[in-house]
């Protein structure tokens, strides 16, 4: 530390130097912050403040910079000092625009302002400028496992973009389920008549394209390794084994239709009923020409029956999102041979995005018939079919004859093993590995209770908890042939992102950029696992010896190692138990008779702390009685933060994350429920203390969340005020 110069800067514009004491705060910097060169500027986001921090470093030889100014999520390009360990003080949101007006309040505010000053030159002391891991990864081939329209489109994306590619395929020809069809719904305008799939011209582009190796007949036998560095075993049918190394993955491998035989009340397995598959192939038959029965008999009448089986707990409870589109392109293929031909389409809801609409309007005019009803039962026994189902207009019970019925069935992600099914599960032995995965949480994708496979839906699609290896198609959520080539490009331009990353040592989302990787003192480990275990990204295997091997290029850099870590010996260089520790005990803590508590906020900085900083924007006012703490993710939380904050006699402890569960929105998955599942484990600690139960609360928090986070704070304020101050303040 003796070659280290801190440094910090005071920004009085924005209404910070009306409403604080900036000499007061010098002071304090200088004095308590140990601050060894302290200045205030008017505007320091301003060309003339920032080129006078940027003078000090390339002049005065500063290696720490702290910003006392506004929130550390505003004017991050103007104070972008990658060279220096940096850290901030939100004046701003955090204290001026959110403490009420008035003179009475004036004192209250000061206080709250000079505690961020003390708690940004505390942190900045315990910081380290990240140098980013020597162990570089600069493989930047893509892998793409599976060649239907997502994955050639993904292939082509990539390829075209400067970046080899390998395209694996498990059949004899590229196409996937697109090959298998006559027509596709319509794309582009006009949106009135079926258009062609395009899968020939779009497999010509990609056969013939110089940076596209295409294996055909082959899957994936193995996978190891990392982002920038993958290693994958490519078995032919042959039996002959490829190895290649890539440096990301893009998983594109579709969806099979649902069993038409498992829906036994609409006919499904009977002679003449088949499914939105089973059309396509009698279509392709008929080559444009007049479309037959199995047994050849000309098709004069079809009835077309949607969610088969789909938003059913008994099958799919989900809407596979293409199949009303795909009828009605269906129930075309027969009204424009044949005008006379009855169509009748069974609905219970029509969903036609985009410009759908046009192409239902198209298929009334051509004389489709639409009817909203409940089928009950289709017997397809005799030479035609019957089908029974409640008209929901009339309110009454009917039938419809027909010579063929068309099951809208729905899509059944081709995702691989699921990890999360039981080993007694005899599902699981049906089920066929895709990537082969060597983690040590499973040889797939994890994925979501439907089988789809896991990406981050809200904040990162195409993401999955497997760093480098993206989703693409309906293998990540039911969609039709343009939403999938549309997330194919989607995919391709973040596979690339994770060969960058990697190549330079940076983080994944959502931290990119951020060079630091998990450090560990191996020498202070107890081999507990937990960090192995409850590492959502598998970032973290074991040696021999069962210590912890850090893979740094499948890191997240959420921290949740750091906050599993019982003798916490992983860190972060510019993130870590001391770093948080030091702020929280940078507090002046007044005594048990001031009436003023101290709460202390640990808030995820992907969600919570946004909200707090929207509550500043919108003038919401809080307690001045707060002390808030961004953090990566509740995961990352130590529970040695929460005994020190209480020893220390604060008067309360609110954390705030993500939702989590089965529609989490937690940026690193399983964070905020691994906190939530370790504070739920606090009231041992607090009755030792002999503290009450309350002194410790756990909130999920949304983004938008601005004018509830600060009833929060304010409800928990009063709480706490009607508990009593913490006895703990007496021996701090």
């Amino acid at each position: 530390m003796a070659d280290n110069k801190f440094a910090a800067y005071i920004c009085t514009g924005c209404g910070i130097g009306d409403k604080l004491d900036l000499a007061q705060m010098e002071k304090i910097a200088q004095k308590e912050g140990k601050m060894q060169m302290v200045k205030r500027h008017d505007f320091l986001c301003n060309a003339e403040g920032v080129q006078l921090i940027r003078n000090d470093i390339d002049n005065e030889a500063v290696t720490h910079v702290l910003i006392a100014a506004c929130s550390r999520r505003a004017k991050c390009e103007a104070f972008d000092f990658t060279d220096v360990a940096l850290a901030r003080a939100n004046l701003r949101e955090g204290v001026i625009w959110v403490v009420a007006e008035g003179d009475t309040h004036d004192e209250v505010r000061q206080e709250m302002a000079n505690d961020y000053l003390r708690m940004g030159c505390a942190e900045l002391k315990k910081i380290k400028l990240p140098q980013g891991n020597p162990n570089k990864a600069d493989n930047r081939r893509i892998l793409v496992v599976g060649g239907g329209m997502s994955g050639m489109t993904a292939a082509l994306a990539a390829a075209e973009t400067g970046y080899a590619v390998i395209l694996v395929e498990q059949a004899a020809q590229l196409g996937g389920w697109a090959a298998r069809l006559w027509k596709r719904t319509p794309f582009r305008a006009p949106y009135a008549e079926p258009q062609d799939p395009g899968v020939a011209e779009l497999v010509g582009k990609v056969s013939k394209h110089p940076l596209i190796a295409v294996h055909l007949n082959s899957t994936i036998a193995e996978t190891d390794g990392a982002p920038g560095r993958f290693n994958v075993k490519i078995a032919q049918e042959s039996g002959s084994i490829t190895s290649e190394q890539v440096g990301a993955i893009i998983q594109t491998t579709g969806f099979t239709g649902y069993d038409v035989a498992k829906l036994v009340e609409l006919g499904g397995g009977q002679a003449h009923v088949v499914d939105q598959a089973g059309l396509e192939t009698l279509a392709k038959a008929a080559n444009g020409s007049v479309i037959k029965r199995g047994d050849g008999k000309v098709v004069q009448s079809v009835v077309f029956i949607q969610c088969a089986g789909q938003r059913d707990e008994a099958h799919l409870p989900y809407c596979s999102g293409h199949c009303c589109a795909t009828s009605i392109k269906q129930a075309m293929y027969f009204k424009n041979d044949n005008p006379d031909i009855d169509t009748v389409v069974i609905y219970t809801d029509l969903r036609m995005p985009g410009m759908g609409e046009d192409f239902y309007r198209s298929a009334q005019e051509k004389g489709v018939t639409f009817t909203k009803g409940k089928v009950s039962k289709v017997d397809g026994t005799k030479a035609g079919c019957q089908v029974n189902f409640r008209d929901l207009i009339l309110d009454e019970d009917a039938s419809i004859s027909a010579d063929l019925v068309v099951l809208a069935t729905g899509q059944v992600p081709n995702s691989g093993v699921n990890i999360d099914l039981p080993d007694e599960d005899p599902a699981k032995a049906q089920q066929i590995s895709i990537l082969n995965l060597n983690y040590r949480q499973g040889k797939d994708l994890p994925q979501l209770k439907q089988g789809l496979t896991d990406s981050h839906f809200i904040c990162f699609p195409y993401e999955t908890r497997r760093t480098g290896i993206t989703a693409a198609g309906p293998v990540r959520r039911p969609m039709d042939i343009l939403q999938a080539t549309e997330d194919a490009t989607g995919a391709a331009l973040k596979a690339i992102q994770a060969v960058e990353n990697a190549n330079a040592s940076r983080a994944s989302l959502p931290r990119v950029g951020d060079l630091s990787y998990p450090i560990v003192r191996l020498e202070g480990c107890t081999q507990c696992k937990r960090c192995t275990v409850e590492c959502p990204f598998g970032a973290i295997d074991e040696d021999e010896k069962t210590f912890p091997v850090f893979n740094e290029s499948r890191c997240r850099r959420c921290g949740t190692c750091m906050g599993a870590c019982p003798v916490r010996v992983i860190s972060f260089e510019n993130y870590s138990v001391d770093t948080v520790g030091n702020q929280l005990k940078a507090v002046d803590i007044p005594d048990e008779f001031s009436g003023k508590p101290r709460i202390l906020i640990l808030a995820c900085e992907n969600d919570a702390y946004p909200a707090l900083d929207m509550a500043g924007l919108a003038r919401h006012v809080y307690s001045a009685f707060v002390r808030t703490i961004p953090v990566r993710c509740l995961g990352s939380v130590n529970a040695i933060w929460i005994t020190d904050a209480l020893n220390s006699g604060y008067d309360g402890v609110m954390m705030m994350g993500c939702q989590h569960g089965e529609n989490y929105q937690c940026h690193f998955v399983k964070g905020s429920e691994l906190a939530t599942y370790r504070m739920s484990k606090i009231d041992d600690t607090l009755k030792q203390l002999g503290l009450e139960i309350e002194r410790v609360a756990t909130y999920e928090v949304a983004i938008t969340d601005h004018a509830r986070v600060a009833q929060l704070i304010n409800d928990y304020v009063a709480k706490i005020v009607e508990i009593g101050m913490s006895p703990m303040k007496g021996f701090s």
